[in-house]
């Protein structure tokens, strides 16, 4: 009878699975553990299963077992980094988890410890751990090698299907079960297949022999001949079918620095899978694996100095591959400009310290969506190729290539590399039927050979396994499938660019949007706003100390270690908010620490500056201007809010007299009506803004309802709820409209403010609504006392403007978005990230809608809309329960964002003037240092990270260009352009800038 080529694998499958029961020859219980000291039985339950636990045993090896076939085999109860100490006090340490549980002993007699959480890889609580198994094995190697191989034949045909080669690689594999001499005595082969799925079916079994004979010596002869032969059959197969491609195979632990478990354990588990992957290296030189963030070195460091030592010197040898440049793998869509130059600047210098060299790969598998800012940051610190497999894993649209020049806002470029493997994307296995459909789904195969793919388990870590090693040296020889070998990702990437010097390549520009996981810019809101303030302070500190050095100050010590907490929170699962509540614990903590060292080195910086001014009686208040832009005088001061007529000056130190500090005329306000000389706010009697004035055009910027809350019931995301908003989640939307109180609550010289208190459900939502004298924005403070699950709650504004783009905010600089739906691109941009402002502007006016702590927002026709926080129950079930407050603003202007000063206001909204009394100072304004010219955003002021030097970077913030002249102060000279790593950019024009361009000087004391 004639089989079909399904039926004969179906056949394989079978017969080839029962190889598995004569893996091991014999085994040997080993019993005698201890648990944090005290005996403890195989079987048993954990007598406690918090925090890190000890296991400790002695095992001898039996009589007559060859040391080298021996594995220990462990089963404990949970994730464990283990140590094995041979008899001569040599110790060697492993990851024990579900894919790494067998270990070779080191002689016959060894001691066992570990330290051991009841938790799996993906965080998971084993909710009733207990010592499972231990056990040392006899492996029968043919046996395990044939049975790996059979496997890869099984797979390979599975996934060639109607490949012509498909039935040659079926035969060679019958044939070979064929040659077997295999044992059939009744007693041991019932007792050796006994644990099969089929045999685990039945009613009751028979008794069971507790010995089972394994193959003798005759058998496994039969089995080592069947081994040898069908590798030959397949070399010989492969010579008529080709390998149809190449796959350039990296070992890979993608280890989360925090996400379903707390970063305590994350240590943990980067010292597990570190020793994991060392241990492989060690059985093979093919061997290659990488590692990405410089932080998981410099935490090594502290953690386990030996273990970084094995690292450098595999490191050295090439076989373990230090990747991705980046302090950490952040977020990229959230994070200011300035830190994304730190994350590159102290990713890198940490690297070279280190290791010995920077990295020309930017390394984010796993990001939710790729800044427009990155390529130019790239190039400026070296890196000249960037990875990422995440833009697969947009539900509507894909970016069309999966090799291309990614081009930056600026029009930088890096060479931009994805893969499409379908068995755990960046966690892939070495098999057959993973690397088949990696290749199929390579889409630039017509213009380059190779594809990467990233193996080992990962998320929780852990890495490749000891099987993967076995399986790439047998699939050398099989046919048809890609040519897959062991590779640095260096490599792949510098014969890519081989290429693409040669063959025109797809070009990307801009942002990589990704069309999923939206509600990552709203989620643990709380932690967002935290962050914000946490950057913006560390940036003004720089700044207030900079200026003071200018003025004659000691030089500012670095802030690195401050930056590096910040860097680390802005890691791809935190600053999102999709990690467990215990991360954002820390994560406030953290942060919180950091806005207090920021402030810290504000005051210092301030009491360093106040004695060089000049001394006299009339000065009242010294103020500081920390951005390049001219600022109002609008302070925040203990007595109150100060909103005056001066102005000022960019990067500019005044101390103002108490005359400076009278209220600009022209503030009024009633209990439905706030009015200044630029703008007039009405309110409806629901509290929404029924009107919004823009005096100097006489334009209305309402047409509608301005700041409608808006509760969103089904926001019920089909996966990933902390991740996802649908779509959909418009369909079932409830406007909050009744109120407790409105209140007129504030009507000074200075500020008028009127309060609206609401109650809807289980929340309370307080918003005061303010305007100041010298304001060219009504503020929207914002108190929520939250207690909803699966709610959105949002702010619209439907505003009297038409235009088929809104200006979004990014770091460094803008990004143009759709406001309609008229195709695919446009309707799945539903939600989408901007920084400090949106805008939506025609010719001659513009309403644009500010904040300091969001990020989601939406722009459809002429609403514009506001993500304020959301009600996830997963991974953290009380996800922004609670207290929060934020700010944000609704600003009409003439013009376009641009010339509005929209930036401006945003900026300021961010960061108000630092203020602070003093006495026995002169009245005065000072300018250290001096940009004119084309108009710039402010970056940073910082020193050097060698040297004596001071460091200044700003950036060209709409797509304009233009010359910039920069003035310092006597005694200080300019010693030209710098890349964010602070090395001298001889090719680059020192005067002028162009669009989105980010440009750094030198200044040294002459």
């Amino acid at each position: 009878m004639t089989l079909t080529n399904a039926q004969r694998l179906e056949r394989l499958q079978v017969r080839m699975a029962e190889l598995e029961f004569w893996r091991a020859r014999k085994t040997a219980v080993v019993d005698g553990w201890t648990f944090n000291g005290a005996p403890l039985a195989i079987g048993a339950d954990w007598p406690q299963k918090d925090g890190v636990q000890h296991f400790s045993g002695e095992v001898t090896v039996p009589e007559g077992w060859p040391l080298d076939e021996v594995r220990l085999f462990l089963h404990l109860g949970g994730e464990s980094l283990i140590t094995i100490t041979a008899e001569d006090g040599a110790a060697k340490s492993y990851g024990l988890d579900p894919y790494h549980r067998e270990f070779t002993p080191p002689s016959r007699r060894f001691k066992v410890t570990s330290d051991t959480v009841a938790r799996l890889p993906f965080g998971e609580p084993v909710r009733k751990p207990f010592l499972e198994r231990a056990e040392l094995l006899w492996i029968d190697g043919p046996v395990e090698k044939l049975w790996i191989l059979l496997r890869q034949i099984s797979e390979a045909v599975s996934v060639l299907a109607g490949h012509e080669a498909v039935p040659y690689m079926l035969e060679a594999a019958e044939i070979a079960l064929r040659s077997l001499d295999w044992p059939s005595t009744t007693a041991d082969y019932i007792a050796r297949t006994a644990p099969a799925v089929m045999q685990q079916k039945i009613w009751r079994l028979p008794e069971l022999k507790t010995a089972p004979e394994g193959l003798d010596d005759a058998q496994r002869a039969s089995v080592v001949a069947a081994y040898d032969a069908l590798m030959a059959r397949l070399e010989t197969l492969q010579k008529r079918f080709p390998p149809q491609g190449k796959v350039a195979l990296t070992g890979h632990a993608h280890i989360d620095l925090c996400w379903l478990w707390p970063y305590d354990e994350t240590r943990r588990k980067m010292r597990r899978t570190f020793h994991t992957a060392l241990s492989l290296m060690e059985t093979s030189t093919d061997f290659r694996f990488n590692q990405s963030t410089a932080h998981y070195y410099a935490q090594i460091a502290e953690d386990d100095p030996a273990l970084l030592e094995r690292i450098r010197e595999r490191a050295a040898s090439g076989q373990w591959e230090t990747v991705g440049g980046l302090w950490i793998e952040p977020d990229t869509n959230m994070p200011t400009g300035e830190s994304l130059a730190r994350q590159v600047l102290y990713g890198q210098r940490f690297f070279e310290k280190t290791f010995g060299h920077r990295h020309t790969v930017c390394w984010l598998p796993d990001c939710f969506g790729f800044s427009g800012a990155l390529p130019q940051l790239l190039v400026q610190g070296g890196m000249k190729s960037f990875f990422t497999i995440k833009v697969n894993w947009s539900e509507t649209n894909r970016v069309p290539s999966d090799l291309f020049w990614w081009e930056g806002l600026d029009g930088s470029r890096v060479l931009a590399h994805s893969f499409d493997n379908p068995m755990e994307g960046y966690n892939g296995f070495v098999r057959p039927d993973c690397i088949v459909p990696t290749w199929k789904n390579f889409r630039q195969k017509d213009r380059h050979d190779t594809t990467l793919l990233c193996v080992g388990y990962g998320d929780g870590g852990g890495g490749p396994s000891p099987e993967m090693i076995v399986r790439e040296e047998q699939l050398r020889v099989f046919p048809a499938i890609p040519e897959a070998r062991w590779t640095r990702v260096h490599d792949f990437f510098e014969h890519a660019h081989e290429t693409a010097s040669a063959t025109a390549m797809h070009v990307w520009q801009g942002e990589i949007y990704l069309e999923l996981h939206r509600a990552t810019l709203t989620s643990q809101s709380a932690v967002k706003r935290l962050h914000r303030q946490a950057e913006r302070g560390l940036i003004v500190a720089e700044t207030l100390s900079g200026l003071a050095h200018f003025m004659g100050a000691e030089r500012p010590r670095s802030m690195e270690a401050e930056w590096r907490v910040v860097l680390k929170n802005e890691f791809h699962d935190i600053l999102p908010g999709s990690s467990i509540a215990e991360v954002y614990v820390d994560a406030a903590n953290e942060l919180n620490q950091s806005i207090a060292d920021a402030k810290a080195a504000q005051n210092a910086a301030l009491d360093a500056l106040a004695p060089l001014l000049p001394k006299g009686e009339e000065g009242a208040v010294l103020v500081v201007n920390p951005t390049l832009s001219e600022r109002p005088i609008r302070l925040h001061l203990e007595e109150g809010v100060v909103a005056a007529e001066g102005r000022i000056a960019p990067l500019g130190i005044a101390v103002l007299p108490k005359s400076a500090l009278a209220p600009k005329s022209g503030l009024s306000a009633t209990a439905r009506s706030l009015e200044n000389d630029t703008i007039k706010v009405t309110l409806a009697e629901d509290g929404t803004i029924a009107s919004l004035i823009h005096k100097p055009t006489g334009r209305e910027a309402i047409e509608g309802r301005g700041n409608r809350l808006m509760a969103y019931t089904a926001d019920k995301p089909r996966n990933w709820d902390a991740w996802d908003v649908e779509d959909d989640y418009v369909a079932r939307g409830e406007e909050i409209t009744a109120i407790e109180s409105i209140e007129l609550v504030e009507n000074g010289p200075h500020r008028a403010a009127i309060r609206i208190a609401r109650v809807w459900r289980h929340s309370r939502i307080v918003q005061t609504l303010s305007l100041t004298a010298n304001a060219k924005r009504v503020d929207i403070h914002t108190e929520i006392d939250w207690h909803e699950r699966r709610v959105l709650l949002r702010s619209i504004s439907e505003l009297a403007v038409k235009s088929k783009h809104a200006t979004c905010e990014c770091a460094y600089g803008v990004v143009q978005r759709p406001t309609g739906s008229s195709n695919s691109w446009e309707e799945a941009m539903f939600e989408a990230p901007a920084h400090r402002f949106v805008d939506l502007s025609e010719p001659g006016f513009g309403v644009a809608l500010l904040n300091d702590a969001k990020y989601g927002h939406s722009m459809r026709g002429n609403v514009l809309g506001l993500s304020l926080v959301r009600g996830p129950v997963y991974p953290d079930p009380l996800c922004d329960e609670g207290y929060q407050a934020f700010t944000y603003a609704l600003m009409p202007h003439a013009g376009t964002w641009y010339e509005g000063g929209v930036r401006e206001e945003a900026e300021e909204l961010n960061q108000p003037l630092i203020a602070r009394p003093v006495s026995g100072v002169a009245t005065g304004a000072w300018q250290p240092l001096k940009a004119e010219g084309v108009v710039v955003g402010f970056s940073g002021l910082k020193p050097s990270e060698d040297g004596e030097d001071m460091i200044l970077r700003v950036y060209e913030p709409a797509g304009a260009r233009g010359d910039l002249s920069l003035s310092l102060p006597e005694g200080w000279a300019n010693n030209g352009v710098v890349s964010i790593l602070e090395e001298p950019m001889d090719d680059t024009s020192a005067t002028g800038l162009m669009p989105f361009e980010v440009k750094s000087w030198r200044f040294s004391k002459a």
